[in-house]
Order: C-alpha cells, then sequence, then structure tokens
C-alpha cells in the first residue's frame, strides 16, 4: 500500500460558532467526512477542530523542543534528548518530533481548508456568522503556515480541502507561501471581532492578527523571500495594534508577574491564548506519549527539586521532567540586573520549601563556622515549610554554602539536574502528579507587540521612534519595587543584540526563541556565544538553519518528483 501524504481526517472538535463572554466551549466528535463539511454543521465541527489541532502545537512537548533548548537561553536538561537538543550528528529526519509537528499542522490546515472552501456556500449559516467563521479558519491557516516556514522553509502549499490520500507533491517556493500567508490574515481582519473582549476566551480576533501579520513580515525580512517593504510593514501593524488596543480592553498589565499568574490567564495582556482542557477525549491522558496535545509545559522546566533532602514530588512544585534548564548567560548576565528589573523572580522559581520530614538534613557534628544561631549539631537544619533549597545568582563561599540552614545552590553550581526552573506554567489544579496541565497557554501577547515594534522600526531606521516601545516594556518591569527611570534606555542603546537580549528578559521560556534566533541570522553566533553545552560544537550551517523534512514525508511522496531534503540532511 502506498504511504498518504497528508492526513486529511481530524479527530476532535470543539465548541460552536456564537460568541458569549466565556471561555470556548468544547465537546468531542467523531471522524467527519467531506460530505459533512458542506452542511452548517460541518463547518461548524471543521472550524473548532482546527481550532482543537493547535493543542498539538501549543504545549506538546514536540514545539517545545523545537523552540526552546538548543539556544543561547536553554540547553539539555538531565533528562532531555541529547541528540535532538543538542544538534547531535545522529539526529536524523526521522525523529518522531518532525514527523509529528509537520503531520498534524498539515492535518488542522485541511480542516481551515475545509471552512474556508465550503464555508461560502453551506446553508444555514447567518451571513454574519459565515464571514466570521471563515476569517477564523485563516487566522488559523496563517499560524500553522507560519510555523511551518520557520522550521522549514519552502513547504507544501493546499489551499483546497483534500478528501483523499495523495502520493505526490512539490515544495512551494518560501515566497509564495508567504503571500499566501500574509493575504490570509489581511483578509480575514475586517470579518474578525476587533478584540478578544466580549468573545469566548482564546478566539481568532483581529488585534491578534495584526500582531502575527507585523511578526509575519518581520520573519520574512530576514529570510530569502524579504521584500524591501517588509520592516516597514512589520511596525505599521505593530504600531497600529497597540494604538487601537486600549479600545479593545487590552493593555500592559502593571505587574508582568500577574500575566502568568495561575487562573489569570485571561487577563488583559493576551491577544490570543490556546485552550487546554481536563477532558481526555481532547488531551489524552498522563499515560500516552508526549505527541498528544497535552499542555505539558508544566514538567518540562522542573528540575530534580526531589533528591535533595528535604524533598518529595508534590503537584505544585510538578514532576521532574527536567528537559531544559536555563544557560548561565541567561541567569547571570541576561538577568543580571534584579534589582531594578523584577522579571527574573517573576519568572524562574528559586525557591522550594520542605514537604518531606522523613529525609530532613542534620548539622554536622561539629557545627560549621557561620551557622545560624540555635542550630544544634545532630539536629534538623530546617522543619516542614521552611526553605529547603535556595538558588542565588552569582557565587558563595564553601563555608558559607556549609553554614546555610537549607541546600544553597549559587548559579556557579547550577547544573543539568539542578537550576531554576520557569514558573510560568505552574498548575496546582492538576489532579495528581503525572496530569498535564488544562491551563490555556498564551501564544500572543502585547508585550511582544511593543517588541515587534522597537524591532521593525529600528531596522527601518527609524531608531528615535523604536525606544519609546521598548521603554515601555522595561519600565513595567520595575514594578513595584524598582526605580523604572533606572530601566530606560536611549536610542543609542539600540541594536539587534539588545534587543534579543531584552526579548529574552521579557519571553523567556515562551516557545519563541530558536524562531527569533533563526529570524535574525543569529542562531549560530549566539549558540557558540552562550550556550555551554555540546550544542556549540554540534551546530552547523546551513544544516541546522532549518529542521530537516521529515523522513516520513519524502518516503510518502512515491508518485512525480522526489521530495526534497533541506540541506546538510541526509535525503
Amino acid at each position: 500500500m502506498k504511504k498518504i501524504l497528508l492526513i486529511a481526517g481530524i479527530a476532535a472538535a470543539a465548541g460552536l460558532l456564537g460568541s458569549c463572554n466565556k471561555m470556548l466551549n468544547e465537546k468531542p466528535y467523531s471522524v467527519l467526512t467531506a460530505d459533512f463539511y458542506k452542511t452548517s454543521q460541518g463547518v461548524n465541527a471543521a472550524l473548532d477542530a482546527s481550532y482543537a489541532g493547535m493543542r498539538t502545537v501549543w504545549g506538546c512537548e514536540d514545539y517545545f523542543s523545537l523552540t526552546t533548548p538548543g539556544t543561547d537561553e536553554f540547553k539539555r536538561g538531565n533528562d532531555g534528548n541529547n541528540v535532538f537538543m543538542t544538534y547531535d550528528p545522529g539526529l536524523l529526519a526521522s525523529d518522531g518530533k518532525f514527523k509529528a509537528q509537520w503531520n498534524n499542522i498539515y492535518t488542522y490546515i485541511n480542516t481551515c481548508n475545509a471552512v474556508i472552501e465550503f464555508g461560502p456556500s453551506a446553508p444555514g449559516l447567518a451571513d454574519n456568522i459565515r464571514k466570521k467563521a471563515i476569517a477564523e479558519a485563516r487566522f488559523l491557516r496563517a499560524n500553522y503556515y507560519f510555523v511551518l516556514v520557520q522550521f522549514w522553509g519552502d513547504v507544501t502549499l493546499t489551499q483546497s480541502f483534500i478528501s483523499s490520500p495523495l502520493t505526490s507533491a512539490s515544495r512551494d517556493p518560501l515566497a509564495k507561501v508567504y503571500e499566501a500567508i500574509i493575504k490570509d490574515l489581511k483578509d480575514a481582519i475586517p470579518d474578525l471581532p476587533p478584540g478578544p473582549k466580549g468573545i469566548d476566551f482564546g478566539r481568532a480576533n483581529a488585534l491578534a492578527a495584526k500582531h502575527v501579520l507585523a511578526r509575519v513580515y518581520l520573519t520574512r525580512a530576514g529570510s530569502k523571500a524579504a521584500q524591501g517593504t517588509d520592516y516597514r510593514d512589520a511596525a505599521t501593524y505593530a504600531t497600529d495594534a497597540i494604538s487601537t488596543a486600549s479600545g479593545q480592553g487590552v493593555n500592559l498589565l502593571p505587574d508582568f508577574g500577574s500575566i502568568f499568574t495561575e487562573g489569570n490567564e485571561a487577563n488583559a495582556e493576551v491577544l490570543w491564548s490556546v485552550q487546554h482542557t481536563a477532558s481526555l477525549a481532547y488531551n489524552g491522558s498522563p499515560q500516552q506519549d508526549n505527541r498528544t496535545p497535552d499542555n505539558m509545559l508544566v514538567h518540562l522546566f522542573v528540575p530534580q527539586y526531589e533528591k535533595v533532602d528535604g524533598m518529595t514530588r508534590n503537584i505544585r512544585d510538578g514532576r521532574p521532567y527536567i528537559r531544559c534548564v536555563p544557560t548561565k548567560w541567561l541567569t547571570d548576565t541576561v538577568f543580571a540586573e534584579r534589582v531594578n528589573d523584577t522579571r527574573f523572580n517573576k519568572s524562574f522559581q528559586t525557591v522550594w520549601f520542605c514537604n518531606n520530614a522523613s529525609s530532613i538534613p542534620k548539622w554536622p557534628n561539629p557545627l560549621p563556622p557561620g551557622a545560624p544561631a540555635g542550630a544544634v549539631a545532630g539536629g534538623p537544619k530546617m522543619k516542614l515549610g521552611d526553605t529547603c533549597i535556595y538558588m542565588p545568582q552569582g557565587k558563595r563561599s564553601s563555608a558559607q554554602i556549609a553554614a546555610a540552614p537549607y541546600t544553597l545552590m549559587p548559579s556557579d553550581k547550577y547544573s543539568i539536574k539542578m537550576s531554576p526552573a520557569i514558573s510560568k506554567y505552574v498548575d496546582t489544579k492538576r489532579s495528581d502528579m503525572n496530569a498535564p496541565s488544562i491551563r490555556p497557554i498564551i501564544a500572543y501577547r502585547l508585550a511582544e507587540t511593543y517588541l515587534i515594534a522597537a524591532e521593525a522600526l529600528m531596522q527601518s531606521g527609524r531608531t528615535g521612534e523604536a525606544v519609546q516601545y521598548i521603554n515601555a516594556i522595561r519600565e513595567r518591569a520595575a514594578y513595584p519595587t524598582g526605580d523604572k527611570t533606572k530601566m530606560t534606555v536611549t536610542a543609542a542603546d539600540l541594536n539587534i543584540n539588545f534587543i534579543l537580549d531584552e526579548r529574552s528578559r521579557e519571553l523567556a521560556g515562551e516557545n519563541i526563541r530558536w524562531l527569533d534566533l533563526a529570524r535574525t541570522g543569529k542562531l549560530a553566533e549566539r549558540i557558540r556565544a552562550h550556550n555551554d553545552d555540546d550544542s556549540r560544537v554540534n551546530f552547523k550551517e546551513p544544516k541546522h538553519l532549518l529542521r530537516p523534512i521529515p523522513q516520513d514525508q519524502i518516503d510518502a511522496t512515491t508518485t512525480g518528483t522526489p521530495y526534497p531534503q533541506n540541506p546538510g540532511w541526509i535525503q
């Protein structure tokens, strides 16, 4: 039997097309047929399935692995995939992470195509509902294709519904795919709700589309498909989104720390988010592999805290997958300033509290010099609820470490087993230790729109205009105890490396770093300068500037011209 090229089926759908002030409602459907898509119910189901497919991108381990480790910010953790995360020569196009993302994305592009193709003629839909549905599908399709081009460059562009397996395909030029992405977003904007206010949390809206469009232009500007107006267009859409955001109830929150507060995911800074749910019909189960549409980010940054005396695994601190750890450059250089810039302590967990009475460490005999008053040789160093692990910045002497009434691990002692953990995805409401998170994933937020505007303006030669957007983000970072005047920079301070550093301070761990470094041409340079594992040796150009076309895709092209592989990867 010939292998199919593109998967045409869908496995899940969610909700109805109506809008109200609640989270996107979800209920599963069975696998649907092409004829069903031509009905109003089928259009509804196809659109909802297109939303559901975003869970196979935002939150799953595959997308995390493609965007977060192997950069200047994060390196492989103790249980991370060494071959994948360090660009090891053993990394092959047959790796399942490439296949999973590629297949999932094309599956849901096809459901978007169903809405766009059959929506105009499906009976029984009110005109406003019909237009909105098609606009939402265009927004989602643009997002799916944007993921594809950033990882793989030239890809197959399909804009018609595929109802039967194919065995031939070609790669369309990057420029053509970008044109399709931009057209989808521009066509969607007039028929989308103007902002996230007043619609189901997680629905597409025009502000989010403008944000994505600005990011698309910014990314294309650094690609082989670049157009001379890309930076200008990126600035136009980003500044337009910012200037109209407050009228749609979207603003920078006063406190950076509240953006990712558990239970506050529908806050005023969020432009668009991807919903997750406790329903096993959507999210799989804790026993399934990591390619289910679970929100796994709650686990992936967690270190082996349970192996420290006085600690045991618990839901609040998470299951220690420890797929990656921050680089020393990120903790000690990018976040060197922690007095006026509060973002490190609001992004990372550096303290764990004792929760295991059976393993509380004891003071040695004799007591070390500098031991706190009340310390007793042979007595416990702490009690339940006290600080058990503390991971401060900088160095501490051996004497200071020995005298601490907890496990003191300064940054020169961080390791691939124990390092600060991203705290943006903590979920204390999970049913058990192994369960994935049910929190929504914030995909786009207004702070990044400011950073896009600043970068695009700077690259357009308008640095004097750019600095206000950087300073808005930096001044906010001083809240509540810092001096925001000391966070202010001037136009002379701005260059692409400064902006990339600022994006790290604001967006660390938010599934975007590899994409940022790739689009700016800084991937190789900054890995070699700031990542201290084997990535700096293994990274090869041009091979690792794009991800390999999945081997299954190449093998599935059994008729016509063979499907081309990206440079440097084994055909």
